[in-house]
């Protein structure tokens, strides 16, 4: 049986890339508990500091669930929101290279990824109404939070279809590249991102999660700059700076 969901590990960058290009990458209950086990093996990685989720060589990043799972009516409340809390929650960076569509409970997915790139002529739509469904209170919330109550509505009140440049308009995608160029952006992103204080990055990223939610936890944050006011990494920075140099950050 083909592996439906890879993990592929090179330095301090991890990449999870979705592999049923038959069905549009589509998402069963296993498919999520594996996505979901791969995510507990970065976290507990330390070494690792960068998350790329790929629709590898599918036409779509991900159709959403398998509507086989829907039927069951356990998908949508169970293993689907488990593993975007899971994702939502990691501390590293993860940057969603969108190779193609992505609909359903895909863009959920996508939404809570800390940067989000895809390819001209890609479509994204949210389906939920056409099936009977209402999306549960955390997922709606995150629709409104990161694209505002007005897209949300367009999204799952009318199923409106979004395409191309519309994507960067409404803030779902940071940027818009020809198919071709996806992969040098992504890493481009990914390099930049390697090149900085994993403390301060991970920490912030934190932080900033917090304040988007409304639930920062105050003496968290405090303890987390704190932390990078004392790292071996902030003077590392301030002596690479002097000397006009590239910093080498350890991540302690």
């Amino acid at each position: 049986m083909t592996d439906t969901v890879l993990l592929h590990v090179e330095g301090a960058r991890a990449t999870i890339t979705l592999n049923r290009p038959e069905r549009h990458n589509a998402l069963e209950r296993a498919d999520l508990e594996r996505f979901g086990a791969h995510l507990t093996a970065i976290a507990a990685d330390p070494s690792i500091r960068l998350l790329i989720l790929s629709g590898g060589t599918s036409k779509s990043f991900c159709s959403g669930v398998s509507i086989n799972d829907l039927t069951s009516g356990e998908q949508r409340e169970g293993a689907l929101e488990a593993f975007v809390n899971q994702l939502e929650s990691l501390k590293i960076p993860v940057i969603a290279a969108l190779n193609g569509g992505i609909f359903g409970g895909a863009v959920e997915i996508a939404l809570v990824a800390d940067f989000r790139i895809g390819v001209e002529g890609m479509k994204m739509f949210v389906p939920p109404a056409r099936l009977g469904i209402h999306y549960p209170v955390l997922g709606l919330s995150r629709l409104v939070e990161r694209l505002g109550l007005n897209v949300a509505k367009r999204l799952v009140l009318s199923v409106e279809e979004f395409a191309g440049q519309q994507l960067v308009e409404i803030g779902f995608l940071d940027k818009i590249v020809a198919r071709d160029a996806l992969a040098a952006e992504v890493d481009a992103l990914a390099e930049r991102i390697l090149g900085l204080a994993p403390l301060a990055v991970q920490g912030m990223k934190q932080t900033l999660n917090g304040i988007a939610r409304g639930d920062l936890d105050e003496t968290a944050a405090a303890e987390r700059i704190s932390a990078c006011w004392s790292s071996d990494d902030l003077q590392e920075g301030l002596k690479a700076f002097a000397e006009k140099r590239k910093s080498v950050f350890r991540g302690f």
